[in-house]
């Protein structure tokens, strides 16, 4: 007999229709499994056995061909175990024939429970496009497809619950509905735990407003790293297509937690300076993200920048400016988005010490040179705000009190964004650091004397064309903080203060 049970699969942030094609024929017993299934499908095979045997339901001893269609792309994972086993059951006449509008997605355990698989959220995108109305889903990340009004799921726990409903013994309950709700997680870092550094709290607030990278420089102990981590605490709470972004690329990479809908907070990925660069972009037979797209509508914070390796630090070029990482492979080309903040801490030398008050420094001037050279010239050109953080003396370290709270400056950030928001609203982009090149002038208009701050320091300071736009549209930034329709000199002023690295052209070396 034939039967067919409809699935899903996964390739990077793509999901497609499956459908398991089973046919029981007469002949020596025998299981082929085709349709370009991977050594984790193929293994489904042994999964299945043994779980229809342990549920005392009989196994064909048969000859038995499964096919999984389009038999032109490639299956992956132990995500189609469910639906082999159903596909199994129908096409032997243990269960009824299952309709096309209801597709099952899990992975097997030897005794019949359903376990976890990743990418549910893509899955559920897929199928709604393709019109299937019922997702029978693993009860650990079911939540994931009840997102979708559009779709009822059920969720899982083991077979046996499965079998009662398909045969209209003891109906399972959908999980209900869970539409996004716009929160914030106060449990995050507070800003206020930060003593002193007026000048590196101010530019944390403008790159927060503006969505601009960040590089921090200073000595050991500055607070460069504990700035950082609180980042995520002054940025606006994940809109709704920024959730489900966010969400589908995290579950692709297996992170969700077991129970979670869509993300409400902003990641913060902070890998180690060891990371190659494959980790860093991601990529591997099947695509999957990187660092990169991990931290995608979030922070990608590099602690101890010049310690990366070289190529790892130049790979970040093109997608801070594309936003967006394109993985090709003989087979398929993927693209990830990454819409990040870069924020970055190093030392101002090998030692670290260059410049402390009570600390000498033991480098030589080669020596600075050569650590800050790791760093190109430009990757430098897409940092937006390059700035100082000095050591924080002990009157201010030791006050009961630290500064402005994470919620405090939060709000200031969502008014400018806000500001942001409505003057881009027809181009693609949310944020000043998204401003296309095309609109600059447009958007960025200065005023005569802002015009000639600009001029005279693009000049002595050799700036790059680049550097010229970021410097623009920091500027910006800080006019929308300030209410201001235009740049004025002011805002110009302060924009050049946060490029500590222009101003010496031995930081290019």
């Amino acid at each position: 007999m034939f039967a067919q049970v409809e699935s899903m699969g996964v390739f990077a942030l793509k999901g497609f229709v499956v459908t398991v094609e089973v046919d029981i024929s007469r002949g020596l017993p025998q299981f082929e499994l085709v349709g370009l299934p991977d050594s984790a499908v193929k293994e489904s095979r042994d999964r299945v056995r043994s779980a229809i045997k342990n549920l005392g339901l009989d196994f064909p001893v048969s000859r038995i061909t499964l096919n999984l269609a389009p038999a032109d792309l490639k299956k992956t994972g132990p995500v189609y175990d469910l639906p082999i086993l159903l596909g199994i059951l129908s096409a032997s006449g243990q269960i009824p024939f299952l309709s096309s509008n209801s597709a099952f997605a899990g992975e097997l355990s030897l005794d019949g429970a359903i376990r976890p698989i990743q990418g549910i959220l893509t899955m559920a995108l897929a199928a709604r496009e393709n019109g299937i109305k019922e997702l029978f889903l693993p009860a650990a990340n079911a939540a994931e497809a009840a997102v979708l009004p559009e779709l009822t799921v059920y969720p899982l726990k083991h077979v046996n619950e499965l079998l009662l409903h398909l045969r209209g013994e003891k109906l399972l309950s959908p999980l209900s509905y869970s539409p996004f709700v716009n929160t914030f997680d106060d449990t995050l870092f507070d800003l206020s735990d930060v003593h002193g550094q007026p000048e590196a709290r101010r530019a944390l607030e403008i790159a927060a407003a503006g969505g601009h990278n960040l590089l921090f420089i200073g000595t050991p102990g500055s607070g460069k790293s504990m700035l950082a981590k609180r980042l995520p605490g002054i940025l606006p709470p994940l809109s709704q297509s920024e959730s489900m972004e966010t969400t589908q690329i995290h579950s692709v990479a297996g992170l969700l937690e077991s129970g979670s809908g869509l993300l409400s907070v902003r990641p913060f990925r902070s890998p180690h300076h060891t990371v190659s660069s494959t980790a860093l972009t991601g990529g591997g037979t099947v695509p999957r993200p990187g660092e990169i797209s991990l931290a995608h509508n979030g922070v990608l914070f590099l602690d101890e920048l010049p310690e990366f390796h070289r190529s790892a630090l130049e790979i970040l070029r093109q997608p801070l400016e594309d936003g967006k990482i394109v993985i090709s492979r003989a087979a398929a080309q993927t693209t990830f988005p990454c819409h990040i903040m870069l924020v970055a801490a190093m030392n101002p030398c090998p030692c670290g010490y260059l410049g402390h008050p009570s600390h000498s420094c033991t480098c030589s001037t080669s020596a600075i040179e050569r650590y800050r050279s790791r760093i190109s010239g430009p990757l430098l050109d897409r940092i937006d705000l390059h700035v100082n953080v000095d050591p924080v003396d002990y009157e201010s370290l030791s006050s009961p009190t630290g500064g402005e709270s994470s919620q405090i400056v939060r709000e200031r950030v969502i008014a400018a964004r806000k500001i942001q928001q409505k003057r881009l609203a027809d181009f693609d982009a949310v944020c000043n650091a998204q401003i296309p090149d095309s609109h600059l002038r447009s958007i960025c208009q200065t005023t005569v004397s802002a015009t000639k701050m600009l001029s005279s320091a693009f000049e002595k300071l050799g700036l790059s064309a680049r550097a010229y736009s970021r410097i623009l549209k920091v500027a910006r930034t800080i006019a929308d903080m300030a209410d201001s329709p235009k740049i004025e000199e002011p805002h110009i002023g302060e924009a050049l203060q946060y490029r500590t690295l222009d101003r010496n052209i031995s930081y290019y070396l």
